[in-house]
Order: structure tokens, then sequence, then C-alpha cells
């Protein structure tokens, strides 16, 4: 079992999502998205601009590493500046979420929020700078630490560079 010293939820504290419905997980997810992203663009922004425990949600249009076409996702992030910080979460789930090999793949991206579109380059954090970014993180959405607390795999994350 994995431990991150910077992670304050305790695994045996956080309830787990067993296996056989992480599929189920994975697919409510991906429908959901897509109405997110349909109902985002269509009211420019105005609704479905949150997510869970209302917190601020972007749309990332990125390359699909296998296909080649343009991906749109809606996915929470943590404003850092002038940078986005993206979590690969699935709120704890035992895989990486799709979009974490898209951008792996192809780190130019475009990031919509509050009614602003601009190019970034993502790049995921190592070790030691994700522990530096934690307590930003989980003050942004702080269920972020029980989901690294509920599973073995290091949660990516990854900082946006405006580009430009």
């Amino acid at each position: 079992m994995a431990r991150f010293e910077y992670v304050k939820a305790r695994r045996e504290d956080v309830a787990e999502i067993p296996v056989k419905y992480e599929k189920p997980v994975r697919l409510g997810a991906k429908l959901f998205a897509k109405v997110n992203v349909a109902v985002y663009k269509m009211s420019g922004g105005r609704l479905m601009n949150k997510g869970l425990a209302n917190k601020p949600i972007c749309l990332v249009t990125m390359t699909g590493r296998k296909t080649g076409k343009k991906r749109e996702i809606p996915l929470m992030h943590v404003p850092h500046g002038e940078q986005k910080i993206l979590v690969a979460s699935l709120g704890g789930i035992s895989k990486n979420p799709v979009w974490y090999y898209n951008l792996k793949a192809t780190p130019d991206i475009t990031i919509t929020a509050d009614g602003v579109t601009r190019a970034y380059r993502a790049r995921e954090v190592g070790p030691a700078e994700k522990a530096s970014l934690w307590s930003v993180i989980v003050d942004a959405y702080p269920p972020y630490d029980e989901y690294q607390a509920r599973t073995d795999r290091d949660i990516p994350v990854f900082v946006c560079d405006p580009v430009g």
C-alpha cells in the first residue's frame, strides 16, 4: 500500500471503491462529461460550470492519444496564479483516467475557464513538487486527500503553464 507523507487522510478511514464498481464509475463519468461539455458550451459557460462541492469546472481540449482527434472534457481545476492544476484522481479508483494518457502523449492543450480560452502546456509534476502543491490542491477541494488515501496509485498532478 502506497503512503504519502503529505496526505492527511488515513486509508482505513476512507471507503474503498470495489473493483467491480470501477467500470460503472468510469462509464458514468464519461457520460456525464459529454452532457457537461454540451451544456457548458451551449450556455456560454453559464451552466454546468461548477463541479463537485460547487468547485470551478474548466473545459480542457486535448488530442486523443490513439485517434489524434480533438477531445473536450470538463475537469475541476485549481487556479494557481497564471497556471492551472489538474488532478487525475477519478475519485481514487485504481486506474488513471483516459485523459491522463492523452496529456502525457500531447501536452499542448487549451483550457476554457471563466469565459476565457487560453493555450497551455501541461506537465506532470514529480513527487517533490506534488508534495509541495498538495496543500494548495486540498485547500481547493478537500476530498482529493481522501482519493489519494483510497488508492495505491500515485494520483498524477499536472501543472498547466500558459503558452504565448
